[in-house]
């Protein structure tokens, strides 16, 4: 529940109360509507309160991802803030949440192990249609090169089961097949290993050029062709 900054009540039980300096206190709902915040004003709130930037740009993404907001309204909010957490990284957050990030997990793809190795660039959201007719969309896709990256952050099966099955998925693409999945590990703690493997596959695919390292301790390493 959100109430005005100057304000004081005792929540009832269950219920954990927001002030805010920012509630449009003449706002009109239609009736039977109970007042309550726009949904750029909620992002932006969880986005402040954010214990961390992983934690602030999930509020992002999803927000994107679920289609409840657009660059230009969640930008209007943003720039009648005066005061706000995160505000340097806002901007990268919602221009890649636009672009087609809608997860926490494709954002850190796109910026650590894309961006930070100097591969090429991934089209996102790519429309297909699934054997029973309905439509889908591939997370990255090369489609130069027809490589697709998915990013799975579910547990279909036990860690150690799963690693091994997206580790043999994953050596089978690089040399020849079309999918690469991955997961929050892989991306977050593995990244340069995950981009070395990425920039192999694609080198198998025609692609000229090579990964770079994100940092010195970086083991991102160039694709050699005769393992491909």
């Amino acid at each position: 529940m959100s109430i005005p900054a100057d304000r004081r009540v005792s929540p009832p039980n269950g219920v954990k109360v927001h002030l805010s300096a920012y509630l449009d206190l003449k706002a009109r709902f239609p009736r039977g509507v109970v007042p309550h915040t726009l949904v750029e004003e909620t992002i932006i709130d969880l986005v402040d309160a954010a214990q961390s930037f992983d934690e602030a740009c999930g509020w992002v993404t999803a927000a994107f991802g679920r289609r409840l907001t657009g660059e230009g309204p969640l930008r209007t909010t943003l720039d009648a803030r005066r005061k706000l957490r995160w505000r340097g990284q806002l901007d990268e957050m919602i221009i890649a949440a636009a672009g087609g990030a809608h997860s926490l997990l494709e954002f850190r793809y796109d910026r650590d192990v894309e961006r930070a190795h100097g591969l090429p660039r991934a089209s996102q959201q790519v429309p297909f249609t699934k054997p029973d007719g309905g439509r889908g969309f591939r997370d990255r896709c090369y489609e130069k090169f027809g490589l697709v990256v998915e990013l799975d952050g579910r547990q279909a099966h036990p860690a150690e089961r799963r690693g091994q099955d997206r580790s043999r998925d994953n050596d089978a693409t690089a040399g020849g097949g079309s999918t690469l999945r991955y997961d929050w590990d892989d991306i977050t703690r593995h990244g340069c290993r995950t981009a070395a493997q990425v920039a192999r596959s694609l080198a198998s695919r025609g692609w000229t050029g090579q990964p770079i390292r994100c940092s010195p301790a970086c083991r991102a390493m160039k694709p050699n062709p005769k393992a491909a």
